[in-house]
């Protein structure tokens, strides 16, 4: 049994669980990211004296929201396994790992949306409507330019959060750097294997806090 680290056996197979994590994290980012961004800016708009005011519509997404984002991944997993089938034809694969995992992704990032934007001065908002922009404008040229940093720090935070959950979307067939860690490291009492994929892990999420650090400045900074 090996319980060290072989560049000829182990390096191949790191360079195909990275290529997964990219994949599975790129895509739920794309997917999760754009319809959290939506759900958040609905949430923001329809709460009582918002830009759009609706209680009936503000209460049902509230309600789905705070029903779905405390399920535990591994069990939305399962939950979900009827929809990933539905579109997917299946439920095996990295590719269909990426339904759950935009789906907690956008129900996370809603949340923190609607926390930034709710941040906004109302005098800001007031000022726009007396110009006689209306809420549509208001909400695509103002709310959303005036939250970027905090936005661009959030979304930096659920890049992190789908990181971790890609590691459990190996119970489904997902693969990456997760997997990597516990198929030949974990299972195989090598930690020298189960080190290279948390080192891995560390510079990766490094580099894209620090990315998304930048760019929040300079947003700020506008």
């Amino acid at each position: 049994m090996r319980n060290t680290w072989e560049g000829d056996v182990h390096l191949p197979l790191l360079i195909e669980a990275l290529g997964k994590t990219g994949y599975m994290v790129s895509l739920t980012l794309l997917i999760g990211g754009l319809l959290g961004l939506a759900l958040g800016l609905a949430l923001y708009a329809t709460r009582q004296g918002s830009l759009l005011p609706n209680r009936a519509v503000f209460a049902a997404l509230n309600v789905i929201v705070n029903i779905v984002r405390p399920i535990p991944f591994i069990i939305l997993i399962a939950a979900v396994q009827p929809l990933t089938v539905l579109l997917t034809g299946g439920y095996i694969g990295t590719e269909r790992a990426v339904i759950p995992l935009a789906i907690a992704t956008m129900f996370g990032f809603s949340r923190i949306v609607e926390q930034n934007l709710v941040t906004i001065e109302p005098g800001v908002i007031e000022a726009a409507r007396a110009s006689g922009a209306g809420p549509w404008r208001i909400l695509g040229t103002l709310v959303i330019p005036e939250a970027l940093g905090p936005l661009i720090l959030g979304f930096t935070f659920v890049f992190v959060a789908v990181i971790d959950m890609t590691a459990v979307a190996g119970i489904v067939g997902g693969g990456g750097l997760g997997n990597f860690a516990i198929s030949y490291g974990f299972q195989r009492y090598n930690t020298e294997v189960v080190w290279v994929a948390v080192i891995v892990i560390i510079v990766l999420v490094q580099l894209v806090q620090l990315l998304g650090n930048w760019l929040a400045r300079k947003a700020l900074r506008r």
